[in-house]
Order: C-alpha cells, then structure tokens, then sequence
C-alpha cells in the first residue's frame, strides 16, 4: 500500500525519471520558455537550434562527420537527407562524444516502417520527450502516469524484459492488454477487464483498439457502456484512417485522439482538443519535401522530413522517418497543422486454430535479428497462407540457422507452434505509390 501511495500519485512517473537520472523538471521548465504565440517566433527559435544542434554533431559525431564527407554547407537545404539505412550501424559507432549507452537513453525502433534500428537520446532530451507527453495529454483533461490507462500493446516474452515492462506499467499506473492474440474469447476477457477497472483512457496499436472496437459493435454493447470512466482513445504507431476513428468512436463510445511519432525522436503531431492535428515544433525541426529533396507547399503531399533539435546524444538531421504527410494552409497560433499522414499500417494474422493477432506481432518476433547490431536493414512478413509465413529481408548477408532458429521460436512463443516459415533474401523491399509501407501482409482473401 505504500508503494501504491508512493508511485501513483501525480508525479509517480517524474519520481521513477528522476531516480534514473533525467532532469525531468529542468525539462518541463525549458518546454515552457519555447511556448510562442506565432509561428514566426516559432520559426526563429527553429532557425536558432537546427543550426546549432547539427554544428554539436559535426564537431562530436564521427559517423555524421563521415555522412556529411566533407561537404560545404552554405544553407539547410545543403545537409544530405539521413535516411534509415545510414543509422542502422553498430550503436557504439553512431553516438556522439561524451555520450555513451551507459549515460544515455538507449531504446530501438518499433520497426513498424520496417527498418528498425537502436537509437539513443541523452538524458535531457529523453526527458523532453516526457515533457512534451505530459503536456499534450493534459490538453486533453488527462494526467499520464497518474489516470488509469488500458494499454494495448505487445511485450517481450523474455523474463527480465518482461518484468520490467510490467514494473514500468505498475508505476505508469497502466494495465496492458497483449495484442497478441486478439481472438474473440480474448477481447471478452478484455471487456470483462473494463468492466472492473476505472480506466480514464487507452492507449495502444491502431489495428487492435479497431479489432475491439468491432468486438464491442458486433456484441451491441461499447466499451463506455461497462466502463463509465473512460473519457478517451489515443491511437499510435499505425495510421488511424477516417475509417478507424468512424470505427473505434463506435465501438469504444468515446472520442479518438490521433497520436503521430517516432520512437527515435517524439511525438510529431498530435489532436488538440478541437480535433486540430498539430505539429510539435517545440522539440522538432519537420520538412515536407518532394522527391528532389524540395519543400511542397501546404496542401501538396511530400515525405516526412524531421530534425531533433535536443538529441546531443545523436544525429537526427534532415531525417526522413518513411512517412508521407501533406500540412494545411491554415495555422493555429504558431503550431502547423497536419492534414494527413500515410504510412505504417499493418494487416492481421489468422492462425490455424482461429486466433488472430495484431501485425505488430512480428517486431517482437524478428526482434532477435535486431538486436544482432545492424545486420538486417529492413523486413517485411507476408503471410501466404493460414499457416504459411515468409520472411523478405534486406540484410549484409544471409540469415544463418541459428537466427532462423531463433524466429523459429519465437514464433512458437508469440503466435502458435506449427507454422511454416521461409525466408528470402532481396536487394529491395518496395514500396506503394501512395507511399504507405506495412511490415506485415496478409495475402489471404478473407
């Protein structure tokens, strides 16, 4: 009961940040010193920290330096693109001097665009991003770490990592619902579970709040109706359509909040309480760009485009994170704002027994070749039949068979045994015309 008392009440999370050793405080207070009234004082503060954190990296970053090679800088639009394959490198090679995995915030991508990679932030920086958290929830009435959330997200099925994970989501006060196995027996449990529990919000995978969301409307029920204290959805990771909201707005009872990030660098957009996509320019430098590299205007489609103006740890500059975005005219204050995004969505599994489990499954599962340091440079899972999965991977070399043991299982582990598994080597995954990437595709009809 003290440990309840003593991590859940409205600074739980900020106490756990600062045990760790970031400067969660400092950070809150230098979020609100870049609060500004128009976009042109907006702009300036930009001008001011894009500069200067791409000089820190060309003065203590040996990998950007060699990126750069050399070339003359005369204007922004002279600094080469960072695409992903340029950071999927050994970690130790890629961090700034002074900066290490031992004093930094060392964490990987999703690999929802299916290029994952490790990355790491500074203290300072990581705690910004909390900063920033914390503030666009409280938009919305909503105290992060403190309001009971349902999380629907996936987690490791390794001891330790699974441990911390659950201690995170203890402190965090969060209850996390495995995306998994989304079949119907599961999400009725899941219901059962908010029958219970005074949730205030959810949080999680766009594809699986929309399978719950279509569990509830084909049982005539919504999820408000047996949880009066949910007030809100925040979708993340993948795209939420107009489709999906219409659906998960159904479904849960509750208006959706639409969330846009990158684990590497922040979130980038999120809805303000008019339903206003906007874009975070607080901790973020984000170009809109054509095919040659040239900003669109507002209300053209280009590629997403983003500098970290904090991260001292490493280079994110003129990063292209694999979306596509077009930005409205309009502006509210001295935020931009998003028309839409296009990009990292994900379809379903179907398993022979019947359960289904979300696309985001398989970063999990293929987390092992990650974690084997910048060997695989991106994925993609198609699955052929009901029990038939195939592997397409670009990679500086072919998977051995102790790695395809390992996917081997951890298929047993996250999906179920008996699944034929093949792999193919290729020299590029290609992309839609509308440039949306899925790193999971069923190809079976249903």
């Amino acid at each position: 009961y003290i440990l309840y008392f003593l991590f859940h009440s409205p600074s739980n999370v900020r106490i756990i940040l600062k045990l760790n050793g970031y400067p969660i405080n400092q950070a809150i207070k230098t979020l609100k010193k870049v609060k500004f009234n128009s976009h042109e004082e907006a702009l300036a503060y930009q001008e001011e920290m894009k500069w200067s954190i791409f000089q820190h990296h060309c003065e203590n970053n040996t990998h950007y330096i060699n990126f750069i090679k050399q070339k003359v800088i005369t204007n922004w639009f002279d600094i080469p693109i960072l695409r992903k394959t340029d950071v999927q490198a050994p970690l130790s090679g890629r961090i700034s001097k002074g900066y290490s995995a031992k004093n930094s915030h060392v964490h990987n991508t999703s690999g929802s665009t299916g290029t994952p990679f490790y990355f790491a932030k500074d203290k300072f920086c990581h705690a910004l991003s909390w900063a920033l958290i914390y503030n666009r929830f409280n938009w919305h009435g909503i105290k992060n770490g403190n309001d009971l959330q349902a999380r629907f997200y996936g987690i490791s099925k390794k001891f330790t990592k699974r441990i911390k994970e659950k201690l995170k989501d203890f402190f965090s006060s969060r209850i996390r619902f495995s995306v998994f196995d989304l079949s119907d027996h599961v999400l009725a449990s899941y219901l059962n579970t908010f029958k219970k529990k005074p949730f205030v919000y959810v949080n999680g995978y766009t594809s699986s709040l929309v399978m719950m969301a279509k569990y509830c409307l084909a049982n005539n029920t919504t999820v408000k109706k047996v949880c009066p204290s949910l007030k809100l959805v925040f979708t993340t990771s993948e795209v939420c359509d107009d489709i999906d909201r219409k659906t998960l707005e159904s479904g849960f009872g509750v208006p959706v909040i639409n969330e846009y990030g990158a684990a590497e660098l922040d979130l980038i957009g999120f809805e303000d309480a008019d339903g206003d996509w906007l874009v975070n320019y607080e901790t973020l430098f984000v170009e809109i760009l054509d095919d040659n590299d040239k900003p669109v205007l507002p209300g053209e489609e280009g590629k997403v485009v983003i500098t970290s103006l904090y991260n001292k740890a490493m280079p994110f500059i003129r990063y292209e994170i694999g979306d596509r975005a077009i930005l409205k005219k309009d502006m509210k204050g001295a935020y931009q704002i998003l028309e839409s995004v296009k990009g990292r969505t994900n379809d379903i599994a179907i398993l022979p027994s019947g359960k289904r489990a979300a696309g985001l499954t398989f970063y999990y599962i293929s987390k092992q070749l990650l974690e084997n340091g910048g060997f695989m440079k991106e994925f993609v899972i198609r699955q052929k039949t009901i029990s038939h999965f195939h592997y397409e991977y670009v990679a500086n070399r072919e998977i051995n068979e102790i790695e395809k043991k390992q996917i081997f299982q951890a298929m047993d582990a996250y999906l179920e045994k008996g699944l034929l598994i093949t792999f193919e080597k290729k020299n590029i995954i290609e992309r839609s015309k509308a440039g949306k990437f899925k790193h999971f595709f069923s190809e079976i009809k249903s």
